[in-house]
């Protein structure tokens, strides 16, 4: 009786470790949706938080408070959130907008801080230099601090990515098709390889996007190598005098 066991298992082994192969098409496609849905709530997200997070840094009164609630969101379960938005704006929740509201908010909860430290770290002498040449205040959110914020705020749209990617599979709880898919059909069938291909697709597309980013940022933020270098050299500058011959 125990060999036809042990062969029995093999051969479902052998049928799981397939499964991935067999279905690359489907995983791709849901792939290619749960991206599409990840990347829309992040840039709805970044736009939100660029006017929040200037007013949080423009004005210090509200800056506490501002920063405070939009911190509070994420705190939100995201299975509570998916439930309640559709209660409260009266739409349905199997609707894909539905899940692009809820990662939109949670994004919205991690940039509005990116923004407003990203602004808070560009000088001071820098910004008079830039009024003193005649730019105004529009002018200079656009062409000086925005761009010298930027590398900060990167940091935050990085961090709201992986989130937001990781985030939309809980959609699926609630009908909104992603590669959360496979984590709720896998666990039905109590097929593990399944689960595991959707969770590969997931940490790959989260390493692919971060990956994009910094390559995007290092393209559009040049100077941020530039000032990055020499704080580097002086780091390992004191480690080298500081280490043991």
């Amino acid at each position: 009786m125990t060999m036809p066991r042990t062969a029995a298992r093999t051969r479902q082994t052998r049928a799981e470790m397939g499964w991935s192969i067999d279905n690359i098409g489907l995983i791709l496609e849901l792939a290619v949706v749960h991206l599409r849905q990840s990347l829309i709530a992040l840039a709805a997200g970044v736009v939100l938080s660029l006017p929040l997070g200037w007013i949080a840094w423009r004005f210090r009164l509200v800056r506490g408070p501002v920063i405070a609630v939009t911190g509070l969101l994420y705190t939100i379960p995201s299975l509570a959130l998916l439930i309640l938005l559709p209660a409260v704006f009266g739409y349905s929740a199997t609707d894909e907008p539905n899940l692009l509201i809820a990662l939109t908010i949670y994004a919205v909860a991690i940039l509005v801080r990116a923004v407003a430290d990203g602004l808070d770290s560009v000088d001071a002498h820098t910004r008079d230099a830039a009024t003193a040449m005649g730019y105004g205040g529009t002018r200079r959110f656009w062409a000086v601090d925005l761009p010298l914020a930027g590398p900060v705020i990167l940091a935050g749209v990085r961090v709201a990515a992986v989130s937001t990617i990781a985030l939309a599979t809980v959609g699926i709880l609630v009908g909104v098709t992603n590669l959360g898919y496979l984590f709720t059909t896998g666990l039905q069938r109590r097929f593990a390889e399944q689960v595991l291909a959707g969770v590969v697709a997931v940490v790959v597309l989260a390493i692919l996007i971060d990956v994009l980013l910094v390559l995007v940022g290092r393209m559009l933020m040049p100077w941020s190598r530039a000032t990055s270098a020499p704080k580097t050299r002086r780091v390992r500058a004191a480690a080298a005098q500081g280490a043991p011959a």
